[in-house]
């Protein structure tokens, strides 16, 4: 009986080892919620006309400046105290390219896109992300600033596919 209360004990340490964890891990990274498309909520049409109120960044699927090949666009409020940056988010200059881009996301990567807002493990409001495919990775840097890894790009068709 000894012996199975020593495994027991053991088990639920390395369940309660897991689960702090995986709790610890998580407060360092952010969030996207999906915002429904509804009258009550931000649209992207709304961020589009009120593009000046924003930093305005694009991640593309070539690394370089390709106004037509965006995965998805990052909208960083200028008049809070938070920052979004990334590495291989470039900035958007003007409306026009915004608007441009907006419309490329879908033939890039062949999924609708949408539109999520951006939180701290908080729940502090960081900004906005209009993409459509894979996962984004978001980690506070710190205090005011969150680190957007680059987007993915959707598979080829074929992908993994053995070469004969």
């Amino acid at each position: 009986m000894g012996k199975m209360k020593k495994y027991r004990f053991t088990g639920v340490l390395l369940i309660a080892l897991v689960i702090f964890s995986c709790a610890s891990w998580q407060q360092n990274y952010g969030k996207l919620i999906r915002l429904p498309q509804s009258q009550n909520e931000v649209t992207i049409q709304d961020l589009i006309e009120k593009w000046e109120d924003y930093n305005i960044y694009y991640s593309d699927k070539y690394d370089g400046f390709d106004a037509r090949s965006p995965l998805g666009i990052m909208f960083d409020p200028k008049n809070n105290d938070t920052a979004l940056v990334g590495d291989r988010w470039k900035k958007v200059e003007d409306q026009k390219t915004l608007i441009e881009m907006t419309r490329w996301i879908y033939p890039t990567t062949q999924y609708e896109p949408w539109l999520s807002k951006i939180l701290g493990p908080d729940g502090r409001f960081y900004g906005y992300l209009y993409y459509s495919y894979g996962f984004a990775t978001l980690k506070v840097v710190d205090d005011n600033t969150m680190y957007v890894f680059n987007l993915d790009e959707p598979r080829e068709e074929g992908y993994g596919d053995s070469l004969n």
